[in-house]
């Protein structure tokens, strides 16, 4: 086929516009944290104080972003520098360390921060330095807030979700049950004692008897359960974290106390809790899950199982493999790949953070079945649904449907 001398000029033309777009399209954009071998993120945990049972979050979390060096090259051709500092559950140093990773380290981004105090303190500052502060481990209402902080975006279930699904568990199925609750004094124990609350509506002074609270520097929480078996209630919502929630279980047995009892999901791990606690005096407390715990029987030939046992035993060796806070940071840090992975080339703060709310049906392995990650401009919380789950002893046991 011949071309005339104008269509050649109007073809080169259009070649040329093409030609010229591409480099454009192709451009390599980094901020801060980032190159072409390297991203950079921050973390804080709690690997010392009250709170040093969630550690091996922050322990699990580095042992995939070493998988991912070793066995994929990183993302997208970059190895993830996981930069992990110990915070001892302590707002001032989580506020101190966030401050280092920012301002010398000069991470991309903030990843799955433990603690609502703890992110709390600084929230405000990285929002201002626009650092993504992304996936955090905690499930504070207040991090869905798109509009007044529009850098910070949480993972798990919100608070005041799981807490009104109990409310609502109790109405359904215990409506003469009279409620007492135990707190920690904090913006993460308020957060569910508000949602637990607003959750039985005009009839909160029917159900709910008595609250108290406890401090995270307390030794044991022995007097607050010895009160709440004085107030007669018969029902029991442990808003704790491990360390407590076991000191609490255990109080409640053996001071003959038996109440039907909640345990808020955040520390509903059988090897750091319930065993502490004992596993006969845990039998019958609920629950929730949007994840699989590791111990369940129906999960162990599952390849998404077996996948993350691998994992495990290779690049985490020492980390229980009957602990769910170890399934928790697998899943968070898989959601922290795909985010990366989508940015592509172009790895600024800016982008970093519209991908991330950007997430359409994310399906990750070990999810409870029909559980997707979606995030939105609007709407900030990648997970919000959850299933009730009872304690029969030996294992977590699923009953009704996907709630939230």
């Amino acid at each position: 086929m011949m071309l005339t001398r104008r269509t050649s000029l109007a073809l080169g033309a259009v070649l040329g516009l093409a030609l010229g777009a591409n480099p454009a399209l192709a451009q390599k954009k980094y901020g801060p944290g980032a190159s072409d071998t390297e991203i950079k993120i921050g973390n804080t945990n709690p690997y010392s104080g009250p709170a040093s049972s969630y550690g091996t979050i922050g322990k699990t979390q580095a042992a995939y972003f070493e998988m991912l060096n070793k066995e994929k090259g990183g993302i997208n051709g970059r190895k993830v520098n996981f930069i992990t500092l110990d915070d001892g559950y302590s707002p001032p140093k989580t506020v101190e360390q966030v401050r280092r990773l920012v301002e010398q380290d000069q991470v991309l981004a903030v990843f799955a921060t433990l603690g609502t105090p703890t992110n709390t303190a600084f929230h405000k500052y990285i929002n201002g330095k626009k650092v993504p502060h992304l996936f955090l481990a905690t499930g504070a209402t207040k991090w869905n807030d798109p509009k007044n902080h529009p850098w910070t975006i949480g993972w798990q279930p919100n608070y005041q979700t799981e807490a009104a699904i109990y409310a609502s568990y109790i109405m359904r199925n215990h409506p003469n049950a009279k409620v007492g609750v135990l707190y920690q004094n904090d913006d993460y124990g308020k957060d569910y004692l508000h949602g637990f609350l607003a959750g039985f509506g005009d009839k909160v002074k029917q159900y709910v008897v008595a609250q108290v609270s406890y401090e995270v520097t307390d030794a044991t929480v022995d007097s607050q359960i010895i009160s709440l078996k004085g107030s007669g209630a018969d029902t029991f919502f442990n808003i704790t974290i491990p360390k407590f929630a076991a000191q609490a279980v255990r109080k409640a047995y053996d001071i003959d106390w038996k109440p039907t009892q909640f345990l808020n999901n955040v520390s509903n791990s059988i090897g750091s809790v319930l065993q502490p606690a004992g596993l006969e005096k845990s039998k019958g407390i609920i629950s929730s899950r949007y994840y699989i715990d590791p111990t369940e029987p129906e999960i162990q030939n599952h390849p998404d199982f077996k996948e993350w046992l691998a994992f495990m035993k290779k690049y985490y060796p020492d980390g229980a493999l009957n602990e769910p806070f170890n399934v928790y940071a697998y899943l968070s840090a898989k959601t922290l790949e795909h985010v990366l992975r989508q940015c592509g080339d172009d790895l600024t703060r800016e982008n970093l953070i519209k991908q991330a709310a950007s997430i359409k049906n994310l399906k990750l392995p070990m999810m409870v079945e029909g559980i997707l990650l979606n995030t939105g401009p609007n709407d900030f919380a990648p997970i919000e649904q959850m299933q009730l789950i009872r304690f029969d002893g030996e294992k977590w046991v699923p009953f009704g449907d996907i709630l939230g």
